[in-house]
């Protein structure tokens, strides 16, 4: 076996021995760091259609264009904040 040949398998071990040690090191807050993501899109959401909701909004202008992309994932996100139904009036979901 040449010596090219043993370097590199060491160098796949060594990458495969940090992959494990990242992850064991951040397994633990994965279950954090995904409930703060969805917070954080949760008031994404909110932000994007308050203005349909009645709450004032500064940032209609540029959150108006989102609309339609966010529209998607509007049900789903009505039914993470605790809302049966859909709290818009002219938009109906379920």
């Amino acid at each position: 076996m040449k010596w090219s040949d043993i370097k590199k398998k060491l160098w796949e071990k060594l990458r495969w021995l940090a992959y494990l040690a990242s992850e064991a090191y951040n397994a633990p807050y994965r279950g954090t760091i995904a409930r703060a993501k969805r917070e954080q899109d949760d008031l994404f959401m909110l932000l994007i259609f308050s203005e349909m909701m009645g709450v004032p909004n500064p940032a209609t202008y540029y959150t108006l264009e989102l609309q339609p992309i966010m529209l998607e994932k509007f049900h789903e996100w009505h039914k993470r904040a605790g809302m049966e139904h859909s709290p818009l009036d002219d938009f109906r979901c379920c």
